[in-house]
Order: structure tokens, then C-alpha cells, then sequence
């Protein structure tokens, strides 16, 4: 099928387009080394990016993390930077369209891959689109993180907490992705418990509607007033005291959550015991066929 203008449209269309210094273009990486990227813009010339203006981020190597084929917005620095070629800025260009992608990863609380980049008072450092993030030590992990040390270089997964475009502030997260995890995890585990087993846990506290009892492996559960004991008590504290180690049966796994039953427990183990009471035989008769099966497989020497 022969070829005409029009299949060339679009990219006769940019080749006449004015460029002006400011502008923000879109390209695609064509090569890079350690000085430089080199962008196709589907323009009469190719664009330049030098390694100082394409990122800020502490460390970040071009040949590592620059792909040919990678799609790069940059501002217009010069139209000729000597050599024929459009000098770029990312930079630049991510000074102004960062902002509105962090704003976006905020309102979608999309997961982002970072690597830490420095450990500061309070938290740690890492970059997101190019722009610095603070992630501080009581978001790091699920508790507060006293030596935060440990995190640099490390990959971490995060979320936008809060952004200031004004003060150039961006707030990290990783804690709220490790409590989803905890949860489907804690979830998942409850899920493959099965109502009946009877265990062995420990009381983590006492409320007045009942108590909660840790079975160990992230799992705890309910054990209701009215399944502590047989007697009406009017608090759990009457029986029970945060620390003590119980028998519990599962009544109930419903929507996450376990319900427990000391009374229940207590009553199965009671029930055991009586039933593997030895009762001695009662005749004379039955005691001696006994004693006569136990000595049938004696033999004596004559």
C-alpha cells in the first residue's frame, strides 16, 4: 500500500511547531550514558538532557536508571545549545508537573517503590518524582522506629501522605500499606481457623462486655462476659487478670473476627477427663478373668 502525506501528519505537524524557551516537551529516550540523555521530540531536532538537570536525587546514575525507550517530559532551556541540538531541563519540567503527579498518587493512594536516600532528624529521606520526601520514624513502620539508620539504601514502599507545593513539603508513608498487609494477613489467618479447635491464650485485656485473649501467630479473639465462666459474674476482672494463660474453644469466625469461650473449653476438658477414668471391675469374677489374661502370656519355667 504505497504511503502519502497523510500517514506523516502528525509528524510533519510537529516539525513545524515553534518552540519557545519554558516550554515543557515530551520525548522519548533514544540513548543515555553517564553526561547525558538524548530525546527524541519528533522535531526538526533532538533534545539534550545533561546529567545535572535530570535529577536532583542523591546518587541517581543515568545508565542505571535511565532506559532507552523511557517517555521524558523537560522544559526548553535553549533552542540551540551550540551543537544543533534542543537543551532540556527535567528538572525544570518537574518542578511544575511533579506537583500535580504527587497530588494524583495522594488522591489515589497509589504504592510507590523508593529507595532511601538519607537519614535525617525525626525520619528518613527519599524522592519521589524527582522531588524530596521526609518520611518520618512514626511512619516508617507499624511502630515508631527508634534507629532509622537501618533504612538507608533500603527499598521501601510508600504512599503520599500530604503535600505542600507552596513550601515544597511532600510527607511519605509506609505504614498505612504495612497495616493493610497486617490485616489481610491477620484476616487470611483467621479465615483457616476452624470453630471448634480449642486452644491455649493468653488474656491481652479485659473490657467490660469481655475479654480479649492473645492465641499467638497475630491472632486474638473475644471471649464474651457470658462465656468466662458458669456463674454470673458483672466484670471479667472477677475471674480473670491481664496475663493469665487459658483454655479457649472457637464458637464463631465471622467477618474477621473470632469468638471464644472459656466456659466451653472448660467444659470439653472436663468432659475428657471423666471419660478416661479407668473404673476398676466390680465382681470377683471379672478380676480374675483379667488377672488371667494378664498371666495367659507368662510362661513359667518348670
Amino acid at each position: 500500500m504505497a504511503e502519502s502525506m497523510k500517514d506523516y501528519e502528525t509528524e510533519l505537524e510537529a516539525s513545524f511547531k515553534k518552540i519557545e524557551e519554558g516550554d515543557i516537551l515530551t520525548g522519548t529516550v533514544i540513548s543515555v550514558d553517564e553526561k547525558e540523555v538524548v530525546v527524541d521530540l519528533k522535531y526538526y531536532a533532538e533534545g539534550i538532557i545533561p546529567a545535572e538537570d535530570y535529577s536532583r536525587e542523591p546518587g541517581f546514575s543515568l545508565k542505571e536508571q535511565v532506559n532507552v525507550g523511557d517517555e521524558v517530559s523537560a522544559t526548553v532551556v535553549s533552542k540551540d545549545d551550540g551543537n544543533g541540538n534542543i537543551l532540556l531541563s527535567r528538572t525544570e519540567a518537574a518542578d511544575v508537573l511533579a506537583w500535580d503527579k504527587l497530588k494524583e498518587l495522594k488522591d489515589s493512594k497509589e504504592v510507590i517503590d523508593v529507595v532511601v536516600k538519607g537519614i535525617v532528624n525525626g525520619g528518613v529521606i527519599a524522592y519521589v518524582e524527582g522531588v524530596r520526601g521526609f518520611i518520618p520514624a512514626s511512619k516508617l513502620a507499624l511502630n515508631y522506629v527508634e534507629d532509622t539508620n537501618e533504612y538507608l539504601n533500603k527499598p521501601i514502599q510508600v504512599q503520599v501522605f500530604d503535600i505542600d507545593k507552596e513550601k515544597g513539603r511532600l510527607i511519605l508513608s509506609a505504614k498505612e500499606i504495612l497495616r493493610e498487609k497486617a490485616e489481610e494477613e491477620r484476616k487470611t489467618k483467621i479465615s483457616n481457623v476452624q470453630v471448634g479447635l480449642v486452644t491455649e491464650g493468653v488474656v491481652e485485656s479485659l473490657q467490660p462486655y469481655g475479654a480479649f485473649v492473645d492465641l499467638g501467630n497475630g491472632l486474638s479473639g473475644l471471649v464474651h462476659i457470658s462465656q468466662i465462666c458458669e456463674k454470673r459474674i458483672k466484670k471479667p476482672s472477677e475471674v480473670l487478670t491481664v496475663g493469665d494463660k487459658v483454655k479457649v474453644k472457637v464458637t464463631a469466625v465471622k467477618d474477621g473476627k473470632l469468638s471464644l469461650s472459656i466456659k466451653e473449653a472448660t467444659d470439653m476438658m472436663a468432659k475428657e477427663i471423666e471419660e478416661e477414668v479407668i473404673e476398676l471391675p466390680d465382681s470377683k469374677e471379672e478380676a480374675s478373668t483379667s488377672l488371667g489374661a494378664l498371666f495367659a502370656n507368662i510362661k513359667l519355667d518348670n
